[in-house]
């Protein structure tokens, strides 16, 4: 499990559209709120995109990059963030070897990949980790609390 203050894992995903995303592109530039959620078009997870996507100029505000980390493929990503017009990346990690780095354990008795949100400073420093399963919408407020608190 990573804790707080230590340096966020350094890893490389497909995203939506299918280009290379790199974590080490941000570090040193941009602060990140990267969120995993268990899987697109599915209620909670619908919520909790739209919740992010609704608040997102929030985020654009204090200067950071919201990235949404899903097992799904790209073509499923890519359907879902048009669907529900996200201005925001999102990352394909269909081994799980991302969720594995950042430690996001599953939950519903290891049926469902969990949903864990962090904010990441722009020296790639780890400020927040929340793990909520249920309360979807809960990780944008916590998340900008964070933001505002800390002014990274």
């Amino acid at each position: 499990m990573i804790d707080l203050e230590d340096k966020a894992p350094l890893f490389t995903l497909e995203d939506q559209n299918g280009n290379d995303f790199s974590i080490e592109e941000f570090i040193g530039k941009k602060a990140l709120v990267i969120f995993f959620y268990p899987k697109d078009f599915t209620p909670g997870c619908v919520q909790e995109v739209c919740a992010f996507r609704d608040q997102y100029q929030d985020f654009q505000d204090y200067g950071v990059e919201v990235i949404g980390i899903s097992s799904d493929g790209t073509k499923s990503h890519q359907k879902f963030a048009k669907k529900h017009n996200l201005p925001f990346t999102l990352l394909s990690d269909t081994k799980g070897k991302v969720r594995k780095l950042f430690g996001v354990p599953s939950s519903l008795l290891g049926l469902l990949p969990g949903r864990m949100t962090f904010v990441i400073d722009k020296n790639g420093i780890v400020k927040m980790r929340f793990n909520n399963q249920f309360g979807a919408e809960k990780h944008i407020s916590e998340s900008l609390k964070v933001l505002k608190a800390t002014k990274i």
